[in-house]
């Protein structure tokens, strides 16, 4: 069980106090922020706009999809699963008691996306390997910088100050170091914008006075002076010619009326490009090509895949480095991290299309860099007997050979001269 207690020095009169340690300042800060569109941006506001929450959410679900290995380098280059490590099953299965692994790193992710910092209690066992990551929101940990330039971690909610390895902490990019810089503090305008053009276009539908047609009279007429007649006369018209049913009915106006229909204006169309823009906004903020988001307005059958790969390598990758590099530096002991390292397998985003994959296959086995147990693991197939051997190309030497092969003897040479000299 985790003891927040024995990660902190206790005072005489029983207050918690942080470790034998002074710090120089405060790195971290906890609130929203009111932007100039007039709106308040923090994570529950931000997650209000779709657009931010597919975002958020799409990076989260990606990384955690993709299983986490420790892989153990061996003598002669290649590697192999390290599953009897204590830390295996840790970043692979269970990293604690309460979520599964896809939860945990969902989590993480979603908390990266949103916060621009994630962490995690780390609880050990006497050998000072870790059993259990705890994760903890990132508004509750303030980071503290210590006179030693290293992190340290105080729990509001406790009272307690942890120093750097028992805590696992995942940062977005920071410009001190220390901290992670969230992306919804940095862009809350871009946010703020989308978010008021939201609440402007709900604000249209609630309370505008958006009509479809009016009818006038002729000018000149006598004004009706009844307001219960011209209600008699509209709801009437309404009853007659209003709905599917009535659709291209025939009307019969009176007095010199004429109806005319009314299209939409130029402002609201406006508003419809606008809404268009946040989203586009946001997507650029996180990177995602749009339509990932479901925002196919530019999206084509010819660049759809390509945007999918790009999608993975420029952005998701990202985010997949900094989780490995941070788990090898708080999760592995100094002395392991030489011959172990943790990956996650990003191969299965990257197939492509089956057609494109079995013609680079061919091309590998034909090439001999690859045997057909590789081809079968890169599909998650079992391997098969006698598949482990690579192909040569015969009609393939070295340049160095070809040279060497064509060098006459000397025997050679004198019969040669001996040729020559005859004609």
């Amino acid at each position: 069980m985790f003891f927040p207690g024995l990660f902190a020095s206790t005072r005489a009169d029983g207050i918690s106090a942080a470790p034998a340690q002074n710090f120089t300042q405060w790195v971290s800060s906890i609130g929203g922020r009111q932007t100039s569109a007039g709106t308040m941006v923090n994570t529950k506001t931000a997650l209000a706009v779709s657009a931010v929450r597919a975002c958020v959410t799409l990076l989260a679900e990606s990384l955690a999809q993709l299983p986490c290995e420790l892989y153990r380098r061996d003598e002669n280059g290649g590697r192999t699963r390290a599953t009897d490590h204590p830390v295996y099953d840790l970043i692979h299965s269970a990293p604690n008691r309460k979520d599964t692994s896809f939860e945990y790193y969902e989590q993480a992710q979603g908390c990266l996306g949103l916060e621009g910092n994630h962490y995690a209690l780390i609880e050990r066992d006497g050998a000072g390997y870790p059993i259990e990551l705890i994760p903890v929101h990132p508004k509750k940990v303030q980071v503290l910088k210590g006179t030693d330039g290293m992190p340290y971690y105080r729990l509001t909610d406790l009272g307690e100050t942890l120093p750097m390895h028992m805590v696992h902490h995942i940062k977005y990019f920071s410009l001190d170091g220390y901290v992670g810089l969230s992306p919804i503090d940095t862009n809350a305008d871009a946010i703020g914008l989308a978010l008021a053009t939201e609440q402007h276009a709900g604000a249209v539908f609630q309370r505008g006075a958006t009509m479809s047609g009016v009818i006038e009279r002729p000018q000149g007429s006598t004004p009706i002076a009844d307001q219960a007649a011209i209600d008699r006369l509209l709801s009437k018209f309404a009853e007659r010619h209003a709905g599917l049913r009535n659709m291209f009915s025939v009307a019969l106006l009176q007095e010199g009326m004429t109806y005319r229909q009314l299209a939409m204006d130029n402002e609201k169309a406006q508003l419809l490009e606008s809404r268009n823009f946040g989203v586009n906004e946001v997507c650029r903020l996180y990177k995602i090509p749009p339509h990932m988001i479901q925002q196919l307005d530019k999206a084509t059958f010819s660049n759809i895949e390509h945007m999918g790969l790009q999608f993975v390598i420029y952005t998701l990758l990202a985010w997949v480095k900094r989780h490995e590099a941070a788990m090898m530096r708080d999760l592995l002991l100094p002395a392991e991290r030489k011959n172990h390292y943790i990956e996650f397998n990003v191969s299965g985003l990257l197939r492509g299309d089956q057609k494109s994959r079995y013609e680079a296959y061919a091309i590998g086995r034909n090439w001999g860099w690859l045997s057909v147990n590789d081809i079968r693991r890169l599909e998650n197939m079992p391997p098969i007997p006698g598949g482990d051997r690579y192909l040569t190309p015969l009609n393939m030497v070295d340049s160095a050979q070809m040279q060497q092969s064509f060098e006459a003897t000397p025997e050679q040479m004198k019969d040669i001269e001996e040729i020559l000299c005859r004609t």
